[in-house]
């Protein structure tokens, strides 16, 4: 304790100090708890690897889909699966820019015969707000997997495969996160851990009076 100096905390600085410290501890821990489900979920995510033949007679193109800025559309087809009878799984495949005008539809690039295909498991495809019925034809907002089977007589699996797995298509497979990781929760953890001692430590130096 420096000479001529006592430590004599105020009344109301240890109210004030004893409420930042408590709030900042509550605060650190929920936002490390978040984190921690945040990676709890990642891990929980299932990869899946499948051999099959895509239908690119099948393919449907989800409108108002953006990337870097730019509008396109994400190329879902069904694949017929290696050694099932008659089996299929819809496979969101990628992006591609939309045509100068909205009548001109993009080429879609299909690798032909059995083709390797490497992912992750979705329930369903993104989803958006649509007014009035399930759309058919080529381009949609939408895409449910019970649907497009009721209407294609396909047999598909109750699940989508968001591919990861280079192809020679063209395709760009950025695909978007749902939510920020874990990182950003630790991160406002630590900031809530800091003002929890940052209080205790300007109590301390603002409870030195003279004698």
């Amino acid at each position: 304790m420096p000479a001529g100096y006592s430590f004599r905390p105020r009344l109301w600085a240890l109210a004030l100090a004893a409420a930042a410290c408590a709030g900042g501890i509550a605060l650190g821990v929920w936002q490390a708890g978040r984190a921690e489900e945040k990676r709890k979920t990642e891990a929980r995510i299932e990869r899946i690897s499948v051999r099959g033949e895509f239908l690119p007679e099948r393919t449907v193109l989800l409108d108002n889909k953006l990337r870097r800025g730019r509008a396109g559309y994400e190329v879902v087809t069904p694949l017929r699966l290696a050694g099932a009878q008659q089996m299929h799984v819809l496979v969101n495949r990628g992006w591609i820019a939309a045509g100068a005008t909205r009548d001109e539809l993009p080429e879609i690039r299909t690798p032909p015969g059995e083709t390797k295909v490497e992912g992750i498991v979705r329930e369903h495809l993104p989803r958006v707000l649509q007014a009035g019925p399930a759309q058919r034809g080529k381009v949609r907002q939408n895409l449910a997997v019970e649907d497009f089977a009721a209407e294609t007589g396909l047999a598909l699996l109750p699940f989508v495969i968001e591919q990861h797995s280079p192809a020679e298509d063209g395709l760009l497979r950025e695909w978007p996160r749902a939510a920020p990781g874990p990182e950003k929760n630790e991160m406002y953890s630590l900031q809530w851990y800091s003002l929890a001692a940052l209080a205790v430590v300007l109590l301390i130096v603002l409870s030195f009076r003279k004698k």
